[in-house]
């Protein structure tokens, strides 16, 4: 199937270097436009879209997400916040812990449930940005580091309890010769079921990460003796992912859903 929106996803890459045309205030609001008419739960919006303006706190950014300076040059930043405030701050207000007491019903903090839900809302929303983004030749890169440094990008962003920061997006127009190589995903048999989740067998991983394995070098900086090893060391089991790991347990902790 061949369509111009197919087009635009086939054609959507990481881009790490941008060129020096600004993006402008219609493309600005066409990206923003286009993540606010994502899906979401209930028609709830459990999100919100930080702008980075400040080029002081686009370096800082750059920093706390694993010293990458390319960040602080993006014409445009958006960090994603998953965000459950806006509702229970409306739902103070509006009497909803009287409203249960009265009624017997329990009144409980947001909890994981309302998180994993902002979640999808606000990574739906991102998606939509990046595809709009490149329908006008512009390109994006996610930056999933922004789940480090936990307290300080808490404090940085001014985020308050029942908000987390899920995602953030860089934006900026292709440089002039940009190569558009289309990265290589493992083949559909492996990543698609029916009906019933299927695990797959020695066989079967032989031949889905046939192609990595070919690049695996012996004198690799980790000792390790097989790709496998080779990239648990480099990212799985890197230093970075477990900072991420305690910063995502010290969100977490913020959603506990105790009564109210």
């Amino acid at each position: 199937m061949k369509n111009e929106t197919m087009d635009v996803i086939e054609k959507r890459a990481s881009l790490r270097a941008f060129s020096n045309d600004p993006i402008t205030k219609e493309e600005e609001d066409a990206i923003i436009h286009a993540a606010m008419r994502a899906p979401s739960a209930g028609n709830q919006m459990m999100y919100s879209m930080i702008i980075i303006r400040d080029q002081k706190k686009k370096e800082l950014l750059a920093e706390a997400c694993d010293h990458q300076p390319f960040i602080a040059k993006a014409p445009l930043m958006i960090v994603f916040v998953a965000d459950h405030q806006r509702w229970f701050d409306y739902f103070q207000s509006r009497g909803v812990k009287e409203f249960c007491k009265a009624k017997d019903r329990l009144f409980e903090a947001p909890q994981e449930s309302e998180l994993m839900l902002a979640i999808e809302d606000a990574m739906i929303a991102a998606q939509n940005s990046v595809i709009a983004a490149q329908s006008m030749n512009i390109g994006s890169c996610y930056i999933g580091d922004i789940l480090e440094n936990g307290e300080y990008i808490k404090e940085l962003l001014q985020l308050p309890q029942y908000t987390m920061p899920i995602g953030m997006v860089v934006y900026g127009h292709y440089p002039d010769g940009f190569p558009h190589l289309i990265r290589e995903r493992f083949d559909r048999k492996f990543i698609v079921f029916e009906d019933v989740y299927h695990s797959l067998n020695e066989t079967e991983q032989d031949e889905m990460f046939h192609d990595l394995e070919q690049k695996f070098q012996l004198d690799n900086p980790y000792g390790a003796e097989n790709y496998a090893q080779q990239f648990y060391a480099r990212k799985t089991g890197a230093s970075f992912s477990k900072e991420m790991a305690r910063s995502v347990r010290f969100w977490l902790k913020q959603w506990d859903g105790r009564l109210l």
